[in-house]
């Protein structure tokens, strides 16, 4: 092999997560030849530092926590969680990290995987640098960059002197620490501050903003931060770091407040930054560092060639929803390399990324449980929607009563109220998580009030509560 070798390809993948494998699998099955390029892992973030890991982690205590409500079973699940066994399973998940499942995956589709650090290098063209020896890949049809996010700290003074936990750390960690500050109130913050005092940390939440989960209905963060406290967590909203340092094996954190907390690790879960600060963009035109502007095609704005997917679009940080993302993209690409002159790009078209706009779902982990799917109430009034909130306890519902004693949870739909179709759904409550593709298919599908009060929910289940929702919203 010469020192530098080009070869060619139809599409180039930079990245290897569940983005980039799914781009690849939809290029491949259009008889695109495909090659992805992988500098860590292939599977990527979700599989080994974050979806799987963190709900590995979570399962048995929403499991643990579930048992606790109900009657006949609670004697029997009192006590600590076994934490070596939680963290030998947590590893089972991540494969020990280990990628030679999803490489054996990859080459079964066809794709070819290299490894090495991948950089654009003008038009078409990616250089890969590996274990190998330099290659240059070219592409005649599309690069598409699956490079994902990383997680964002602040610029604290002596930070990185405190060795903090980003979301890598708090899902890897071989024990659990004795005391963990958590900065932050997303997603991320409020699952790992659930884990981690179930497995027997002493945990604080710090929150800058006035509650959790500031993306979804209020009463979202609120239940799960009366359920935190209630599990012996310390939150405390409206406060900011100002400083951070270590003294020996102790981090020491004073906040806006002059207060002093202790502990023996801290999370910074404070905001994602895109992965593209050294992959080539300024080869082609584009800032080093950026997140990468698309239109539904997932094609970045002002190319012909170049593809963002996932988290580097800044659309959907969510894996299903990057997923989904490479689906279209992979389509787009297909369509394109075999010359259709007209694509289906209009609303919920095949090579159009409707969803992105109108239809994210997510669900947190947590305890309680959160999903929700499309617009909150706060978030279709700013866009000028007329609509009208309904609002249900959950445990007014026979199967609430059933799943937990002392269930409680609420449930919200937000109504457009000039085509009477859903424009969000959000859920809180055990188990709530099982509820919210339900909830995704009447928000894509722009379901009629009228035609989902023939959508009948089966007796007694907690799905019963669409009925109750309708009911309220009919009067």
């Amino acid at each position: 092999m010469t020192e530098t070798e080009s070869i060619a390809y139809d599409v180039v993948v930079l990245g290897a997560g569940p983005v980039g494998e799914n781009v690849a699998d939809r290029t491949r099955a259009a008889g695109l030849s495909t090659a992805v390029v992988e500098s860590e892992l292939v599977g990527g973030e979700c599989s080994y530092w974050a979806c799987m890991p963190s709900k590995a982690l979570l399962r048995p205590v929403i499991a643990r926590a579930d048992a606790h409500r109900v009657p006949g079973l609670a004697p029997l699940v009192q006590g600590p969680l076994d934490v070596p066994a939680v963290l030998a399973h947590r590893d089972y998940e991540v494969s020990d990290w280990n990628d030679e499942g999803q490489v054996t995956w990859l080459d079964g589709i066809g794709a070819d995987v290299y490894r090495g650090h991948g950089r654009l290098a003008g038009p078409r063209r990616v250089a890969v640098s590996g274990p190998d020896g330099q290659r240059v890949l070219t592409a005649r049809h599309a690069v598409a960059v699956c490079t994902g996010s990383r997680a964002l700290l602040p610029d604290l003074p002596g930070l990185a002197e405190v060795r903090p936990w980003t979301s890598r750390e708090a899902t890897s960690a071989k024990a659990a620490p004795g005391r963990l500050v958590v900065v932050g109130g997303g997603v991320v913050a409020t699952e790992m501050a659930t884990a981690w005092a179930a497995l027997g940390s002493q945990v604080t939440v710090l929150v800058r903003g006035k509650g959790l989960l500031p993306r979804m209905e209020p009463f979202a963060g609120e239940l799960i931060a009366e359920a935190l406290t209630e599990a012996g967590a310390d939150v405390r909203t409206g406060t900011a770091v100002e400083s951070v340092r270590r003294e020996g094996d102790t981090v020491v954190v004073v906040t806006d407040a002059g207060d002093r907390i202790e502990a023996d690790e801290i999370l910074f879960a404070t905001g994602r930054a895109p992965r593209t600060d050294d992959i080539g963009l300024d080869t082609v035109g584009l800032e080093p560092g950026s997140w990468l502007s698309v239109d539904d095609t997932l094609r970045v704005t002002g190319s012909e060639w170049l593809y963002a997917v996932g988290d580097v679009n800044h659309r959907a940080l969510l894996t299903h929803q990057g997923k989904y993302q490479a689906r279209i993209a992979g389509a787009a690409i297909g369509a394109r390399a075999v010359g259709v002159p007209l694509l289906e790009t209009d609303d919920w078209g095949a090579h159009s990324a409707t969803a992105d706009h109108a239809a994210v779902p997510q669900v947190v982990f947590t305890d309680p449980e959160a999903a929700a799917v499309g617009l909150s109430l706060a978030e279709a009034e700013q866009a000028g929607r007329r609509v009208r909130a309904v609002d249900v306890d959950l445990s007014s519902v026979a199967g609430a009563g059933l799943y937990a004693d002392g269930y409680r949870g609420r449930a919200r739909m937000v109504v457009d109220l000039d085509s009477e179709t859903l424009l969000g759904v959000t859920f809180v409550g055990p188990g709530v998580g099982e509820l919210i593709h339900s909830a995704t298919i009447a928000v894509a599908g722009e379901v009629p009030i009228d035609r989902l009060w023939h959508a009948v929910p089966s007796y007694p289940t907690i799905s019963e509560v669409w009925l109750r929702l309708l009911e309220a919203y009919r009067g």
